[in-house]
């Protein structure tokens, strides 16, 4: 007897696809943010780090090494929150 609940691989790869655009578009969405919070830091010189930053020798290795690791937490928080909030239901237990 077959279950009839279970995915061809077909609709197995097609799912897991879609699952990892999913996750791609949440871990870009959340580096945006950590670069747009970077850049607002700088812009409204929050802490006189914008000052210093212009007053420094190589101020896009400074801007690049505030706004990469931020950028990366932030992917990686959205990231998390999309994995706890992923529908793991199978689509032929939608249609059902």
């Amino acid at each position: 007897m077959v279950d009839n609940e279970e995915m061809t691989p077909d609709e197995a790869r097609d799912d897991h696809w879609q699952m990892l655009r999913f996750l791609g578009f949440n871990a870009g969405f959340g580096f945006a943010i950590g670069l747009l919070i970077a850049v607002a830091i700088v812009w409204m010189n929050v802490g006189d780090l914008g000052t210093r930053m212009a007053r420094s020798a190589n101020p896009p290795l400074v801007f690049f090494m505030l706004s990469v690791p931020l950028a990366f937490t932030f992917a990686s928080a959205v990231l998390g929150s999309a994995v706890m909030l992923m529908p793991y239901k199978r689509k032929k237990q939608l249609k059902g």
